[in-house]
Formats: C-alpha cells, sequence, structure tokens
C-alpha cells in the first residue's frame, strides 16, 4: 500500500498510525495537496489527503473509509472500531466530533491563511464549533477511568483525538489551553508518549 500526505494533517496521520499498529507494510510518500496537487491528482481528482493506495491499485479516500478497510484486513479481535453496541457507535460518534473538530480547525486555518479579508463571522463560527466539540469531548473523557477511551487496548477514537489535538495546537497556538481540558490533555499526552505517535510524526508544516 502506499500512504499519499503529510504526517502534519491529522488524518494522514490516524492512518499512518493504524497502519503501523496492525503490521501492514506500507509505503509513505509525504505529498502535500498544494505543494504536490500535480502528483496526487492522478490518484486522487479531490487533490486531498489522506489517499490510500491499495495493493491491487485500487484507491481511497477519506480516512473513515481507509481504517474501516483496514479494520477489515485483521482478525476481529484486534480491529480499532468495537464490534459491539453500544460501544461501537460510541467509539464512531467520538471518532466522528474528533474529525470534525480537525475539519474546523483546517477551515478556520485557510480561513484566515488565504484570505486577506477574514470573515469575522465565518471565523467566529468554527471558534464556537471548536470549543463546543472540546467541551463534549472533555466531559466524555473525563467520564472514563480506562487507559484508553473504551477499553484497556488503544483504538481509532483515542488515535483521531490525539492526532486532531496535536495539529490544533500547532496550527492555531493560543486558541486553546488543553489546561482548560484536563482529561484531553491527559489523553493526549498519554497518546504521544507512545512509540508509534512518535515514529509516525511530523511538525505543523504551514502550506506557502
Amino acid at each position: 500500500m502506499i500512504l499519499l500526505g503529510q504526517y502534519d494533517s491529522p488524518f494522514v496521520r490516524r492512518v499512518g498510525i493504524a497502519l503501523t499498529l496492525y503490521g501492514i507494510p506500507f509505503e509513505h510518500r509525504p505529498w502535500s495537496a498544494f505543494g504536490d496537487a500535480d502528483k496526487i491528482r492522478p490518484y486522487n481528482p479531490l487533490t486531498r489527503v489522506p489517499t490510500l493506495v491499495l495493493d491491487n491499485g485500487e484507491v481511497l479516500i477519506e480516512s473513515h473509509l481507509m481504517l474501516d478497510y483496514l479494520d477489515g484486513l485483521v482478525p476481529a479481535d484486534r480491529r480499532m472500531f468495537p464490534a459491539t453496541e453500544p460501544t461501537r457507535h460510541q467509539a464512531l460518534k467520538v471518532s466522528a466530533l474528533a474529525t470534525g473538530l480537525g475539519d474546523k480547525a483546517v477551515s478556520l486555518f485557510y480561513e484566515k491563511r488565504l484570505h486577506e479579508q477574514v470573515s469575522d463571522v465565518w471565523a467566529g463560527r468554527c471558534r464556537t464549533q471548536i470549543a463546543a466539540v472540546l467541551a463534549v469531548l472533555e466531559t466524555e473523557r473525563a467520564g472514563r477511568s480506562t487507559p484508553y477511551w473504551f477499553d484497556d487496548r488503544i483504538g481509532h477514537a483515542d488515535i483521531a483525538v490525539a492526532a486532531v489535538l496535536r495539529f490544533i495546537g500547532e496550527a492555531h497556538p493560543g486558541l486553546v489551553s488543553l489546561a482548560d481540558f484536563p482529561a484531553l490533555d491527559a489523553h493526549a499526552a498519554r497518546m504521544e508518549a507512545l512509540p508509534v505517535f512518535q515514529a509516525i510524526s511530523q511538525p505543523f508544516i504551514a502550506p506557502a
């Protein structure tokens, strides 16, 4: 498999971490959706990352679809989305909140980066959404005493939340103080200390 995209994207990073934890061999091409758009477009007409090229040449887009595919390649007891309810839909919800949070952080970044006149309405809406999601995730995580979000082993929800928190901290310095979200702060620190998080990592690089 070939994973396209840079690890400063929380969406690329969550897929790279999952591939590594599952022990699935892959080639990583750290292409930028801006600087390397011409390289990405033949694989993905949306020119977005992550893009995952399968061994048979098929291409997957959207990180959730990739994780769903990868879960199908490993034994059921190793899959990082729970198989049974109600834990399954709870984990999917946390993952969706985390990726939605990441989307809003990306949107806010480009609003400020690409527009000479920033829309205060749009930027304010993004900040409100970011704060609201963080509050919900903080309550969710604070209510659980397990080492990981849903169990005693890492799951896709754990990875998504930590990857997005890292992105927000680096792409938007000062926007969020994790001291205000102690459960999320502890969760992120625990994840970032893991060898796989340190291996699948890249400081944020703003597009030119």
